[in-house]
């Protein structure tokens, strides 16, 4: 049987690889986005937990209790992490929009407040109108959906965007 001290204690393990791994998620996606500041104050903290939570599990390796919450904390933290980020939806993506309707689609994301860049091109069928529309990530479905109301054949591209770049 496993006393309460071994619980708690692989408890706060667990608890610890939580909080670190999901600070590790989080501090990936600010890194990809430029974020060096809050990526810094991030990564300090991250590291003081993962080092509370690997010395204690090298003070009890002789109790596979603590190396398994050491595990499960990794695994539910990245489960955790993943989830924030995606909740969180940090930075900046630009819509790609290929439409015929080049200029009905760009007039009605204009009205809503969106930024669009407009270009002129030929495909296939004739012309074709390329739109670059800038926005939070927490706006891209928003800006899905509106042009799908005026273009409901139109291919959308989204992609991650860099706000600064690095000298």
């Amino acid at each position: 049987m496993v006393d309460s001290a071994s619980l708690y204690l692989a408890l706060m393990i667990f608890l610890a690889r939580v909080v670190d791994v999901s600070l590790g998620t989080l501090r990936h996606a600010l890194v990809v986005r430029g974020k060096r500041a809050l990526t810094f104050a991030i990564a300090f903290v991250e590291s003081i937990i993962w080092v509370f939570a690997v010395s204690r599990v090298i003070n009890d390796l002789s109790d596979p209790l603590m190396a398994i919450a050491f595990a499960f904390g990794f695994a539910a933290g990245t489960f955790v992490g993943i989830t924030l980020e995606s909740i969180l939806k940090i930075g900046d993506q630009v819509v790609k929009v290929f439409t015929q309707k080049g200029s009905a689609v760009a007039q009605l994301l204009r009205e809503q407040g969106f930024r669009v860049t407009e270009f002129q091109g030929n495909g296939r069928d004739g012309t074709i109108y390329l739109l670059f529309v800038q926005v939070p990530r927490k706006s891209v479905k928003q800006v899905m959906k509106l042009t799908r109301s005026i273009d409901p054949t139109c291919y959308l591209v989204v992609e991650d965007i860099k706000m600064r770049a690095y000298a």
